[in-house]
């Protein structure tokens, strides 16, 4: 049996998330948690420690992709053979390792990245395969399969087992992207370098992908504006890097499109969002990357203020004119 170790990624953890680190601890020996929040919180570190964990306080220097990057040092220089990916609230199930490690042994190779079939709560239904076709990538449905590993241009990072071999042939997650389309870039970079990602129709993970809402056909995530930059700057970014290799970037448009209608439609701070979006939309299409902050600052206060402190701010303006 291959050995494995398990990254969990925490930031600002609430009780209930604490408690996915204490049973994911209870399912793999070998955990390390990553804690991105700004502040160490010493005393919950210390029994994160005495529960068997290795910590590192990570301050989030690189975003998601930054937790991962450290974890994975950590990992490989322990020798380990497969690395777990693991967000905070993310619900595993008791033979969440075992069906995932038994996929990575009966696959036969070395070098792979292998996700779980993602159940969306809020959705109530499991998110799509999307096949490595070149140009038009039909989504797959897998919700009623239960065997078998379907070749998928990438899975969400969360859950994700990546060969020790992968890592090392892929090299580092991308931490100019942060949180955002992380894993989206480097299943594409993985499609494109020969490595195999699949996804597990044996096992499945609970998830919560923000707030999300349906709306008959329609779903929105709810996500705040400054999400919304980097989601849409990354994505356009990542389809762009590889349209070489998957003729996809032509998606851009379409999908700016959708996620300003589903703001305008759904959403609040709906001027935010667009504004957003459309600013992410250009810095992917010149490959501007870097923090939202030092590209636009003007542009990134004002996304991220919120509707409170705008009512405090007109409140504060009308007094200063009585």
């Amino acid at each position: 049996m291959k050995t494995f170790g398990l990254i969990f990624v925490l930031y600002q953890p609430t009780a209930a998330f604490v408690d996915n680190l204490h049973k994911a601890m209870a399912l793999c020996q070998n955990v390390i948690a990553v804690d991105n929040s700004p502040e160490v919180n010493t005393a919950l570190h210390e029994s994160w420690r005495q529960a068997g964990a290795t910590v590192l306080a990570n301050g989030n220097q690189g975003g998601l992709a930054g937790a991962y990057n450290k974890g994975a040092e950590r990992l490989l220089a322990q020798g380990c053979e497969v690395i777990f990916l693991l967000d905070q609230d993310s619900d595993i199930g008791e033979r969440f390792f075992v069906e995932m490690m038994k996929a990575c042994v009966e696959l036969g190779v070395d070098t792979f990245i292998i996700g779980p079939k993602i159940y969306e709560i809020h959705l109530q239904r499991c998110m799509p395969v999307t096949p490595p076709e070149r140009r038009f990538p039909k989504p797959l449905r897998i919700d009623n399969e239960t065997v078998g590993l379907f070749p998928t241009l990438f899975v969400i990072s969360s859950g994700s087992a990546i060969s020790a071999q992968a890592y090392r042939t892929l090299g580092a997650f991308r931490e100019d992207y942060f949180i955002e389309c992380v894993d989206v870039e480097y299943g594409l970079r993985a499609n494109s370098m020969g490595v195999p990602v699949y996804m597990n129709a044996a096992v499945t993970m609970r998830q919560i992908t923000g707030s999300i809402e349906r709306h008959g056909k329609w779903f929105t995530t709810n996500h705040a504006a400054w999400r919304r930059y980097y989601g849409m700057r990354n994505a356009v970014h990542s389809l762009r890097l590889y349209r070489s290799t998957w003729s996809l970037h032509w998606l851009n448009g379409p999908l700016a499109i959708y996620w300003m209608l589903c703001v305008i439609l759904f959403e609040s701070e709906k001027l935010r969002k667009v504004v957003a979006i459309v600013t992410g939309y250009a810095d992917g299409l010149l490959g501007a990357l870097g923090t939202f902050e030092r590209r636009h600052p003007r542009i990134a206060a004002f996304c991220k203020r919120s509707a409170r402190e705008n009512v405090i701010l007109r409140g504060r303006s009308s007094e200063a004119t009585e």
